[in-house]
């Protein structure tokens, strides 16, 4: 929802007069806290009026609470602490894109072939995966700063490595401890970048987020390909090692605990129990205690039915046309990773204004006509047009599926949501490129592709309950008001 309209009292749609009685009940001392709004799927904006009113009354003293309301609205999407880490977040991405069509070429041509390209994908997916599951309890214990730097740390070291041999075990190895890193940055960056910005700003934030994380896929997925075969595979492995630890310079700026903790010396759980340091309801639940919430799974499953489209077309397309058409995959590549973070930032701006679970079904059928057009691959046009589609469609699906994840979480729960829908991306990633690669061996490439257009399209099923099962609840909500 769009801060400047919940500001001026406009009735957003699906939220009946809830809002204005959650104004009312601010007005009169705020020191009703909506406790049983916020604990429902649909209550961020009641958690966002609640916030204001708690940190107007600690900290709103001398120019008012409406200048401080409007000063932070103003600077908190881009303050230092957020500019750092879109900077740490730029370096991490940078070095994973560089080296991502890169490494399954190198092993591919080494000798494994398609199997041994879809295996370091699936493999450093995997390290990805289980490290995830760690991620929450890392950052609950020792903060964003370490996390990061130790993921920026493995994500760029064991790349230096790469040149020295070409054989599966070590490159599997390397792979393997270049994904647990990768997992450590992406959990760390978008948890801390939901608590950083506004709560009805969310989806705005998470979209420059995404654009952010987004710029090294335009720049360095086709750079990488065309590094390599030009001046070889060792200096673009270095440069990619480069890329991930320079980062580490941002990484001292960053908050060392929550956010949220550090602004306010407490944090709320989805029960309303305050207290000093970390909160216990909802750090307990876990990832598959926050994935019991049939609001929180269904755009989890969305999006893990999405992204192994994402991870086969990253690393088969190169290797799906002949050798002389490798420079319009480039640009095929390139087209698709402007149009996935450009759509990920409007779908940000849309959704906070018009609600994002009405952009899910626009998204799996923009993903799935795309990856449907890479049947023809060997056509310049349905290469082109394919992978733009996808990337329009991807872009949609990252931003709504974390958007809404957020929304109908607990705030205390934000490390949890962040690896959910990183487990949802990483494992789809990696399932997709190792299924694929065992596919396309006996039915080649064009069927390979039909068949990944045949799950997205699947996805449907999931996107289309999510939006009938949601539609009884928010009438209900307003009917009870």
């Amino acid at each position: 929802m769009d801060h400047q309209k919940s500001a001026a009292g406009e009735t957003p749609a699906n939220a009946g007069e809830a809002w204005g009685d959650t104004g009312e009940k601010r007005e009169h001392g705020g020191k009703t806290r909506g406790s049983t709004e916020e604990s429902q799927g649909d209550g961020g904006e009641t958690r966002r009026f609640d916030e204001e009113n708690r940190e107007n009354g600690e900290e709103g003293q001398g120019d008012g609470g409406k200048t401080r309301e409007s000063q932070r609205d103003g600077a908190r999407i881009l303050n230092r602490p957020t500019v750092l880490l879109l900077a740490a977040s730029l370096g991490a991405l940078g070095g994973f894109y560089l080296l991502g069509p890169v490494v399954p070429l190198y092993a591919a041509t080494s000798g494994a072939g398609g199997v041994g390209a879809g295996l370091s994908t699936g493999t450093m997916m995997l390290g990805t995966v289980l490290t995830e599951f760690a991620a929450p309890g890392l950052l609950r214990a020792y903060g964003y700063r370490v996390v990061m730097g130790l993921g920026l740390l493995l994500l760029g070291a064991p790349a230096l490595l790469l040149p020295a041999s070409a054989s599966m075990l070590p490159v599997l190895g390397i792979c393997l401890a270049r994904g647990a890193g990768l997992g450590l940055v992406v959990v760390a960056g978008a948890a801390l970048i939901a608590e950083l910005v506004p709560a009805d700003r969310r989806g705005e934030g998470l979209g420059l987020y995404g654009v952010a994380v987004g710029i090294p896929s335009i720049a360095c997925l086709p750079l990488g390909l065309w590094l390599s075969e030009h001046v070889g595979y060792g200096p673009v492995f270095v440069a990619g090692a480069a890329l991930s630890l320079l980062a580490l310079a941002a990484v001292p700026g960053l908050p060392s605990r929550r956010a949220r903790t550090e602004r306010h010396g407490e944090v709320r759980d989805e029960v309303r129990d305050e207290s000093h340091g970390e909160v216990h309801g909802g750090t307990r639940r876990g990832i598959l205690g926050i994935l019991r919430d049939g609001g929180i799974a269904r755009p989890a499953l969305v999006f893990a039915m999405v992204t192994p489209a994402a991870g086969v077309l990253l690393t088969f397309l190169p290797l799906a046309v002949p050798e002389r058409s490798r420079g319009l995959v480039a640009v095929a590549l390139l087209v698709q990773s402007c149009a996935t973070p450009l759509a990920r930032w409007a779908a940000g701006r849309y959704g906070d204004r018009h609600g994002s679970a009405r952009l899910l079904v626009p998204a799996v059928l923009a993903a799935a006509l795309g990856t449907a057009g890479l049947v023809w691959a060997d056509s310049p046009l349905a290469m082109v047009a394919g992978m733009g589609l996808f990337g329009v469609g991807f872009g949609i699906a990252q931003n709504a599926t974390l958007a809404l994840m957020f929304e109908r979480a607990p705030e205390s729960a934000v490390g949890q949501v962040s690896a959910a829908w990183n487990l949802a991306y990483d494992a789809g990633l990696g399932a997709g490129a190792a299924g694929f690669g065992l596919l396309a061996g006996p039915v080649g490439y064009p069927a390979g592709f039909a068949v990944t257009a045949a799950v997205l399209f699947a996805a449907l099923v999931p996107a289309l309950y999510d939006r009938a099962a949601r539609t009884p609840v928010r009438v209900a909500e307003n009917s009870t008001v």
